[in-house]
C-alpha cells in the first residue's frame, strides 16, 4: 500500500505551531489541518488562538469554525472529516499538514483509528454529567475501573468529557475502549507520518502562556464570553467549559473577582499544557525541534525524509 505523506506540527498551548505549520506550508506547497477540539467551534476565536485572517491569508486552513458550540461532536466525527479533507489535499497536488493540540484528535488519524458505526447515547452522557456534577468526576473513574481500568489509570478526572466518552464507548459497544485502540494500533496506518513538537523549556513555555493570556485579553476575551452568552448558548456546553471561557463565566456570575479568573486562566493552561507535554512525548515518533531553529530544522527533516 501506498502511504499518504502526513506532517504533522503536535505540542502544548503557545508552543509555535500555527506558526512553525505556515512556515513549512509555504515551503513545502501544504494546506494547514486543524488538530485543536476547540477551534471547531464558531463564535469562539480568541479564546482558543484560531489562526488570523493574516495567518490564514498565507495557506489554507481546514476544520476551523465548522460547528456550533451546542453542537455534539466526538473525536470519530473528527477523524472522518480529517481524513476526507487530508485525501482531498492529497489529491490536488498539496501537501496535507495536521497542526494542533489534541492528542486524541491527532492519534486518531495518525493512527487510522476505526470507530466503526457505534451509535451515541447522549441520554447516558447527560446522565453521568449530571453524576458528576453530584458526586464528583472520580465517580466516574471508579465506574469506568469496574470494566476499563487502563483508561482509568490514563485518564485524568478533570477530564470529564473523556471519561464519560470512555464509559460510553464500552456501553455501546461492550468493549474497552483503551482494548479497542490497541486492536487499531496493529493495523497499518494509511498514512506516512512526519510528527514535529517545538521543545521549549517548561519555564519559558509558561512565561510564553501568561502572556499569550495577556494578549487574548487585551483582544477582547472578555467581550467574546460575553457574546456567546447572549447569543444563547449554555454555560453547561461542552464548548463553554474550554479554558478561558468557564473562569470568566465564572467571573460574571460572580463568584470570583476578574483578577482572580485572570489568574485561573493562566494557571488552567499552564496545567494543559503540562497534560499536552505528557500526552505528545511519550510518543517516540515526534521529533523535537529548537525554538531558535524549528523552521530549518523542521525543512531539512522534511527534505530527507520525502526525498526533497
Amino acid at each position: 500500500m501506498k502511504k499518504i505523506p502526513l506532517i504533522v506540527v503536535a505540542g502544548p498551548t503557545a508552543s509555535g505551531k500555527t506558526s512553525l505549520a505556515i512556515d513549512i506550508a509555504k515551503a513545502v506547497g501544504g494546506e494547514i489541518v486543524s488538530a485543536d477540539s476547540m477551534q471547531i467551534y464558531k463564535y469562539m476565536d480568541i479564546g482558543t488562538a484560531k489562526a488570523t485572517d493574516k495567518e490564514t491569508a498565507q495557506c489554507p486552513h481546514h476544520l476551523i469554525d465548522i460547528v456550533e458550540p451546542d453542537c455534539e461532536f466526538s473525536v470519530a466525527d473528527y477523524a472522518k472529516l480529517a481524513h476526507k479533507t487530508i485525501a482531498d489535499i492529497t489529491a490536488r497536488g498539496k501537501v496535507p499538514i495536521m497542526c494542533g493540540g489534541t492528542g486524541l484528535y491527532i492519534d486518531s488519524v495518525v493512527n487510522d483509528v476505526e470507530f466503526g458505526e457505534l451509535s451515541n447515547d447522549y441520554g447516558l452522557r447527560e446522565e453521568l454529567r449530571v453524576l458528576a456534577e453530584k458526586e464528583g468526576s472520580q465517580k466516574l473513574i471508579e465506574m469506568l475501573r469496574e470494566f476499563d481500568p487502563v483508561s482509568a489509570k490514563r485518564l485524568h478526572p478533570n477530564n470529564l468529557k473523556r471519561v464519560i466518552r470512555a464509559i460510553e464507548f464500552y456501553k455501546t459497544s461492550g468493549v474497552p475502549i483503551s482494548e479497542h485502540q490497541e486492536m487499531t494500533k496493529q493495523k497499518e496506518s494509511r498514512y506516512d507520518a512526519l510528527m514535529f513538537m517545538i521543545d521549549y523549556d517548561r519555564e519559558v513555555l509558561y512565561e510564553r502562556i501568561n502572556k499569550r493570556v495577556d494578549i487574548m485579553l487585551g483582544e477582547g476575551l472578555v467581550d467574546e464570553v460575553r457574546a456567546l452568552l447572549e447569543r444563547g448558548y449554555s454555560s453547561e456546553l461542552n464548548s463553554m467549559q474550554g479554558i478561558g471561557y468557564k473562569e470568566l463565566i465564572s467571573h460574571f456570575n460572580g463568584e470570583i473577582t476578574f483578577n482572580e479568573a485572570v489568574d485561573a486562566i493562566k494557571q488552567n493552561s499552564r496545567r494543559y499544557a503540562k497534560r499536552q507535554l505528557t500526552w505528545f512525548r511519550r510518543n517516540d515518533h515526534i521529533k523535537l525541534l529548537s525554538p531558535s531553529v524549528a523552521t530549518e530544522m523542521a525543512l531539512e527533516i522534511v527534505r530527507e525524509t520525502f526525498n526533497g
